[in-house]
Formats: C-alpha cells, structure tokens, sequence
C-alpha cells in the first residue's frame, strides 16, 4: 500500500480553503498511486483555532465542510482529515463540548471519528480548554491492515524515554497491544530550536520498543507567534528514517508499506538541515512571510539602527518577501555615530531594499522646548532619551499607517528579558521577529548568513551594540555582557535554575540578582509587545503566563546587590530603556 502524507499549511478559520489544499493534495496522491492519504491536526480548520472553537457556527461549518469534502474527494483514497467533532454526551457526564478529532473519509462517506485521547496544557498548549480527552485506543481497517490512529500528544508519554509519565495512558502501548500493523500520527508540533531532530529521537525509540512502523505528518507554515516545521516523516520497525517530507515547506510525500513484511519500505529522505543557525533562519523567514500573508500585508517597513538586530530582521524581511517589498527607514539624531548611518545604508545595499532616512533632531527640539518648563530644575535621563526612541517609533508607525506597511519591530530576546526596550518606541510594531532569540545568537545567524558573501556589513558584527541615545553610550553601561546575560537568562527562564543555583555554577550575586529583579520589573512591557515568533521550549509569547502585579522575585532574601557598585538606574528597568 502506497501513503501519501500530505505536509500542509492551513490558514485558520478558512475553512473552504484548507479544503481545497486537502483536495489538491488528495487529486495529488492519486496521481502518485497513494491509498491512504494523511494530513495534520485539525487540517480542516488549522491549529491553534483557540477561542473561535466557542462559536457553534464555527463548529457547525466545519462538519458542513467536512461532509462536502467528502463527496469531493476522489472516491478510491481513504484520506484521514483533523477537525472537532461535537461532545454529545457533554450535557451528561459534564465534560467538554468537542473533541479533537481524525475524521476518517473514504467513498464520499466519513467512515469513523478518532479521538485524541492526550492533551496538553503546558507551554503554548490549552487544549482541555476546549477539549474532552478520547478514552478509546483508535485504528481502522484498509485493504486488510490494521492502522493505529493517534493525534500529536498521543506520542509524548513513552515513560521509558521520558523517565516519568506525564498522563495515565501511552496510546502508543494501548495500539502495539492490539497487533496493528502501522500507527500513524497526525500532528500539529510548533518548532522551538532543535525540536525537529529531538521528533526523530523521541519516536525511533517508540518504533524500537514497540516494534511499530510510524508515519509522522506535521502541519507547516506559521499562525500568529507559532511557527510549524513540517519535517514529517516515516520510521520502519528497526527505528530508521524511512522518508522525511522537506522542513519549513508544504510539501507531499510517500511511502510504501509492504504487507508481506509488515513494514515501511525505504522512500525519499529529504536532508535535514546542516546547523540551528540554518534552520532558525528558516523559521524566521517562514514566520515572517506566513504572519504577513495571513494578515493580508505585502509590504514591511522597519527602522534601521546599523546595529545588529535591525539588520538580521531585514535580512529575514527581504528572504521572506522579497526586496522590493521591505523598506529601511534610517532615523539618526544628534547622537547616532557616523558609522550608524553608514552600516544602515551598507546593508540596504546589500539586501537590494529601499531605504530612506528621516533626521529626528528637529523634532527632539521641538519636544524638549514642550517640556522645558515642565522639567525644569531637574536632570537630563531616561526620559529624555527615549524621547528619542518613541519619536522614532511615532514615525515608523505613521509611515505603516500611510502606506498600509506592516511594522516589524527589532528587539531581541535578551532586551525583551530584562526590559531593556521603549514602549512606544522600539516596541512599536504588528511582529517582533526576533524577541526569541537571544543577543548571542543573533550574532550567531549572521555569522551563519555571512559564511559565502557578505550580507551584513563586517562593522556591524564587529563594533560595540550602543541605543546610542546619549554621547558614547554602549549597552554594557547598563547590562552586563551578552554572554554573561544570555546564560543568566538561559538558566533563568529555560532552566527555571535558583539564583543559588545560577551563582553556583560562576555568575557573580550582583548580577544574577540584578538580572532577576530587572526581569521581573519588565513584565509590564513584555505584555504590551507585539507578537513574537516562538522559537523557543520558552518564549515571551502565549505560553507565558507571569503576573505583572506581583512581589514574588525569585532571588529575594537570597542576594542583595550594592546600588552603589550598579547605580541608580535600576529605576529604569521598570520603566525605560535602562
């Protein structure tokens, strides 16, 4: 038997036209010779669907299309589609009204419904939000082999490979009891940085221990701040790659299971890729290009600093839409360096975008002549200085209004940690594109970016990172160095480690509890951010969930740091720029 997995990249809520990608794919695997076609998690509606599964006519018209597609599809492919399939019962045994569901469509009929039986709530997941579990193992029949169903999380809980169980049941156990044949997986899995390989490893070990062929199909393309990988693919009984589909594309492979041996035949394995740096990259331009779509924009505009930051997001702009679709607004005042304004412009040229430049010392005048009177008597700060970042953000926003542009802000991730960003400012945007990836990586892609031609300027890898909103100023007055921070941060929010825990293994108190406290300070900001695309087990994104009202710091009563050594501008860190 041929089987057709079908990567696909839904748009959520469009309904006819995820329809009509199954229905392509299906005419597609056809033509392939495929008797069983596979698709994604809630392929029909696309994944996350959130709260728009509390509309009932969102439900109703989902079931409307799914008995449509049915008759549509070509009637000699069994073809395995996700949706929801309303709870019945729910009004008795009180549970929830749907479940996530596997719709099972062969001869213009939909022959049964599976039912996800694990469902996840942590990180960016919320699914009993919405969803009762499936108490059932799932399989069907077709051409005389028996074909394990089970939906995404139904795969996470091989207690041998995690060392504990996370849920009561392993479907993956409750199907190789059953004797089937196969077990296929149809899965929604948002990419966070190395999670594509860490798939592989995790099932090669499912495949071994169960001695079960596996066909894994991911979603791809990205929805609002998750990113989907594709990256599916197939694993015999002896654990090998059989086919992998490509990664970060649409995408329709096959594979061949032989009945005689019960097993997945060798297919196309599609090379995965050779660094993170690349496969970030990758993600990166698929978020940017999917989120502009999706929200119906064709042109960006960003500002262009000549630092780092604003460089990669051009880089990503211009791979994700082209050049003639990104505009460089370059915005220097009195105190931006020679070198800004021409890294800015060396890199426009490089990437082919438009860049235009728009001086802001007029206008800074003009706002310091409104506050004279006010803030008389008293010393030039932070507030005056992002003055200057807000004036910039207040045209960057105007420009994307005039024109229709959507507005990618530039902050990276260790900025976003420790508030180091202007609300209002440089937070101002419809995507952050870089608040996942931390300072040392950024640099790291651009490395990975430089390896055959120079795309960003030598100067702007090599010169101090600076906001540079007074004289002389660099970022290590106020922070301390990037690869000091960005390991606080990793053991901080990845590793949840103790600011105990983080002094043992080297950091100076000072720093940790400085770091801590300017972390927890910056919540507020965190929460009026643009979207950030997730890559990431950890992103400031809809899988975190911190208080802003709160007077829990993780470090109190264990270090306390001298304000002399570190100045008064922690007063910043809860407002401003620091």
């Amino acid at each position: 038997m041929k089987i057709a997995i079908a990567q696909l990249n839904p748009t959520i809520g469009d309904l006819p036209g995820n329809a009509q990608q199954i229905l392509a794919a299906a005419q597609q695997a056809v033509k392939v010779g495929a008797r069983l076609l596979l698709t994604p998690e809630l392929s029909l509606c696309g994944y996350p669907p959130r709260d728009l599964l509390l509309n009932p006519s969102f439900v109703s018209a989902m079931g409307m299309t799914l008995q449509q597609l049915a008759r549509d599809l070509p009637p000699k492919l069994a073809v395995l589609v996700g949706t929801v399939e309303p709870n019945t019962k729910s009004h008795i045994t009180g549970g929830k009204n749907l479940f996530n569901s596997i719709a099972l469509l062969e001869a213009g009929k939909v022959k049964q419904i599976f039912y996800k039986r694990l469902l996840p709530t942590y990180d960016v997941f919320d699914e009993y939000r919405y969803f009762e579990p499936g108490l059932q193992a799932n399989y069907f029949t077709l051409d005389d082999i028996h074909i394990g169903v089970t939906i995404c999380e139904d795969l996470w809980n091989d207690e041998e490979f995690w060392g504990k169980r996370s849920y009561t049941v392993n479907p993956i156990a409750d199907l190789a009891i059953l004797g089937v044949d196969l077990i296929v997986n149809l899965s929604a899995s948002p990419y966070s940085a190395g999670k594509p390989q860490f798939r592989e490893t995790m099932l090669k070990h499912s495949a071994l221990r169960f001695q079960q062929p596996i066909i894994y199909v991911n979603q791809v393309g990205s929805n609002d701040d998750l990113i989907f990988d594709g990256y599916s693919f197939a694993l015999n009984r002896q654990g090998e790659i059989t086919c992998r589909a490509d990664g970060f594309e649409t995408d329709l492979a096959t594979v061949e299971f032989n009945e005689a041996k019960r097993d997945l035949q060798l297919s196309t394995v599609i090379p995965a890729c050779e660094s993170e740096a690349e496969e970030i990259w990758q993600a990166l331009v698929l978020g940017v290009k999917d989120y502009a779509l999706k929200c119906r924009f064709s042109k960006v505009v960003l500002g262009l600093s000549g630092g780092v930051d604003s460089a990669l997001v051009a880089a990503i702009a211009t791979a994700a839409l082209g050049k003639e679709n990104v505009l460089g607004v370059l915005m220097p005042s009195p105190y931006s360096s020679e070198h800004s304004v021409s890294d800015a412009l060396a890199l426009g040229k490089n990437l082919g975008i438009q860049t235009t430049i728009l001086p802001i010392g007029d206008l800074m005048q003009g706002f310091d002549h409104s506050l004279a009177d006010l803030f008389a008597n008293t010393e030039f700060g932070i507030a005056e200085e992002n003055i200057q970042s807000r004036i910039r953000g207040n045209l960057l926003m105007a420009i994307a209004n005039k024109f229709g542009y959507l507005l990618l802000s530039t902050g990276n991730k260790s900025e976003m940690a420790v508030g180091y960003c202007t609300l209002y400012g440089d937070m101002n945007g419809g995507l952050a594109v870089i608040a996942d990836v931390p300072k040392t990586r950024v640099y790291e892609i651009c490395h990975w970016l430089n390896r055959k031609t120079e795309i960003i300027p030598h100067n702007v890898l090599t010169k101090a990172p600076s906001a540079e909103l007074k004289p002389g100023q660099v970022d290590q007055d106020s922070l301390p160095a990037y690869e000091i921070l960005d390991d606080i941060l990793q053991r901080l929010i990845h590793n949840h480690e103790s600011a105990a825990e983080i002094v043992t293994a080297g950091h100076d108190p000072i720093i940790v509890d400085r770091v801590i406290q300017m972390v927890a300070r910056a919540e507020f900001k965190r929460r009026q951010a643009p979207p950030g695309l997730k890559i990431t087990d950890r992103a400031f994104g809809t899988g975190w969930r911190m208080p802003i009202a709160s007077s829990w710091v993780a470090i109190k009563n264990a270090y306390r740091w001298d304000k002399a050594r570190v100045g008064s501008r922690e007063q910043g860190a809860g407002g401003e720029r620091v």
